[in-house]
């Protein structure tokens, strides 16, 4: 049966991923609550301008039978809160003791959890507005998230994104509330996030969708029940849903994403009481993750000479064959599973080419879903995507079937194992990295997790999944790009076992990431936000 949300009761930013959609500019603003009301009438004012998932009259979906439409704003708006900042705001104990473990902890005590205390320590590494946590007037309570259209004449974000942190800045000065200073670039008191821009023949700027180290990015975010119209959703669950025993693909259970609803075990998880605080809500991970851009390039390079001796593969190719295998993807976003040599990548390039000059929109939609559309399963050995690619640690899709060895088609499970793991990436680029030169200057991701349980999904595929290797055959080596890199670390390219070639092996890999700051939040429905700013909380 169809999932139907209550869409203007969910914050857009939960569904929606703003970057892909027409903002590509934003700032996160962190406040402090010193006093309880003045929080509450923040709260309060600005609840009511306030981005929903209400949709905005689009020709690229289906709206939902009977939807009511928003208007498209020019800024939009989405706020969070800690734990510490609900306990500011004075949300009653026996609202708040219903929280898990991880949200009351906070991101900086579970540094080591998340294998954050590497290359340094997060004492030392990490903006100081994430560090002062044990000052009272110093704590993250409340994140006031910003997504801006953009003037392609400049590249500058709409002139409203300065007009409202200005307002956000009047409202502080009242008193009770404070912006909390600490952010590590441009301006102190916010962190500002834009996409990748590049100029058009016309002179005028668009956002590109690719990160620092080059590749296109946020492709396969998960798809699940109630997220769009019955059909987009049917549609857009294969190789983004969950993949069932036949072969199928299916959305994912909507309580995976939003508290209140069944989840993949057909449960409701126990939440806050009253059930309406935390019904439509959901758990966010913000991380601060720095791109060390020229050590990655200065890798690449000089590995790619090695793997072109050794693979005897021209040198010209050997560097973009080596980031495809370390990120299990083509820098363009095509899968190695859909194109695993350097020819073939150029055959799916070719013709994509030649359907956007035709006009052949069939012919680019096939293109498009093949680069979400696909399994791990074939490729049993890594010959096409090695086991310890990032995208294979990311998504395991049916790599983890525990029967896919055994050949038994009639007894495949799909992706039952990666169902419960899967997370929501939202954010945007930050800063600019330097054609040339070291990794000093402010230049990464703002990387915003949304997911029913920080536990279980995020922190299990932080950990598990992308800082040790036991799940891919690599014994203790972590992911090549995120992960961290001791000395000892490696990164195993199987070779395909026909060519009679031996498998490469990346050794001395410097940090490429590197974490900056962060915290958990929580992401209330419009409704939970009407009782924090009203004070009507009663969890009886």
């Amino acid at each position: 049966m169809d999932v139907s949300l209550d869409l203007a009761d969910i914050q857009g930013n939960i569904l929606a991923a703003y970057g892909k959609m027409g903002f590509p500019k934003g700032r996160v603003i962190l406040l402090n609550v010193s006093d309880a009301q003045a929080g509450r009438n923040l709260v309060e004012t600005l609840r009511r301008r306030v981005t929903s998932a209400l949709p905005w009259p689009s020709s690229k979906r289906a709206p939902m039978p009977g939807q009511v439409m928003a208007v498209r704003p020019a800024v939009t708006v989405n706020l969070a809160f800690t734990f510490r900042g609900l306990l500011a705001l004075e949300v009653p104990i026996r609202t708040l003791r219903g929280m898990p473990d991880e949200f009351i902890d906070g991101m900086a005590a579970r540094a080591d959890i998340l294998c954050d205390n590497f290359p340094r320590r997060i004492v030392d590494s990490w903006d100081p507005v994430w560090l002062d946590g044990k000052k009272p007037d110093r704590r993250v309570h409340i994140a006031v998230t910003l997504n801006a259209a953009m003037d392609p004449a400049t590249g500058e974000p709409v002139p409203e994104l300065e007009q409202l942190c200005q307002e956000i800045v009047g409202m502080c000065g009242l008193g009770g509330v404070s912006i909390l200073e600490g952010h590590r670039g441009a301006d102190a008191r916010w962190q500002e996030m834009s996409a990748r821009l590049g100029r058009q023949p016309d002179g005028r700027f668009a956002p590109l969708p690719a990160e620092h180290f080059g590749f296109v990015d946020a492709i396969g975010d998960p798809v699940f029940e109630g997220q769009m119209a019955p059909s987009d959703c049917r549609e857009r669950s294969k190789g983004q849903g969950k993949l069932q025993p036949d072969g199928t693909w299916a959305p994912l259970a909507t309580g995976e994403f939003l508290l209140g609803w069944p989840d993949e075990s057909q449960e409701i998880a126990g939440a806050a009481m009253p059930l309406d605080f935390s019904r439509n809500g959901t758990f966010m991970a913000v991380r601060k993750l720095h791109q060390n851009v020229s050590a990655w390039r200065r890798c690449i390079a000089a590995q790619a000479e090695r793997y072109a001796a050794v693979m005897d593969v021209p040198r010209e190719q050997a560097g973009e064959i080596l980031a495809a295998k370390i990120a299990g993807r083509w820098r363009d976003g095509v899968p190695l599973i859909a194109a695993p040599t350097f020819e073939a990548w150029q055959a799916f390039r070719d013709r994509r080419d030649a359907a956007e000059k035709a006009g052949d929109v069939a012919t680019l939609d096939a293109l498009r879903r093949a680069l979400v559309d696909f399994t791990f399963g074939k490729d049993s050995v890594g010959a096409a995507c090695p086991f310890g690619a990032h995208i294979r640690r990311a998504n395991t899709r049916d790599m983890l079937d525990p029967l896919l060895s055994t050949g038994d088609a009639d007894r495949l499970t799909g992706s039952v194992l990666n169902n419960r793991r899967r997370i929501l990436r939202r954010g945007l680029p930050y800063g600019e990295a330097p054609e040339q030169g070291d990794d000093s200057d402010e230049h990464g991701i703002v990387l915003m997790v949304k997911c029913a349980s920080l536990f279980r999904q995020f922190e299990f595929v932080q950990q598990q999944w992308m800082q040790y290797g036991l799940d891919f055959n690599a014994g203790n080596d972590t992911c090549p790009i995120v992960g961290n890199h001791f000395e000892e670390n490696k990164f195993v390219i199987p070779a395909d076992p026909a060519s009679g070639k031996p498998p490469f092996f990346v050794a001395n890999m410097p940090q490429f990431v590197e974490t900056r700051g962060g915290e958990y939040f929580f992401v209330p429905s419009l409704t939970a936000l009407r009782m924090i700013g009203q004070g009507l909380v009663d969890p009886t």
